[in-house]
């Protein structure tokens, strides 16, 4: 089974951070095709600049690889601009982009600042993510 999800920028960079963690499942489960990140030209920015950024100490091959590896599975899409107010204003396009891609799958934004978003049952953390997944595989064992 494939899950249609945006991935939050935080997600992105704490499994960078350290692989052996619930953000680094949820980007190997992207990079293995169970999770098809969802995101447009703005996300994919965002990820590159972010990661490229000193403090995070990954070089550009790194940085790159990474972002090929997400955006080989992708689904890109244009968002229209929805009538919403957010704590951070440049979390607008993650929300957009899930609420797009809802309108004919299903699918979940994940990410770590969960009180960022509204409270709706397709907005998880990484945890929740994995449960989903593996909640779902057992039921098709």
């Amino acid at each position: 089974m494939k899950y249609y999800a945006v991935l939050d920028t935080n997600v992105v960079v704490s499994a960078m951070l350290k692989w052996q963690s619930v953000p680094g499942e949820i980007l190997i489960s992207t990079f293995n095709g169970v999770i098809v990140p969802v995101l447009n030209d703005e996300i994919l920015a965002e990820y590159r600049t972010v990661l490229s950024r000193p403090k995070f100490g990954l070089t550009s091959e790194i940085v790159e690889s990474v972002l090929a590896g997400i955006t080989e599975n992708a689904v890109f899409l244009d968002a229209e601009t929805l009538d919403v107010e957010l704590p951070d204003p440049k979390d607008r396009v993650f929300y957009e982009v899930v609420m797009e891609k809802r309108k004919d799958e299903d699918a979940y934004l994940v990410t770590g600042n969960i009180r960022h978003f509204p409270t709706k049952p397709f907005i998880v953390t990484p945890r929740e993510m994995m449960d989903i997944i593996l909640e779902q595989t057992k039921e098709t064992e």
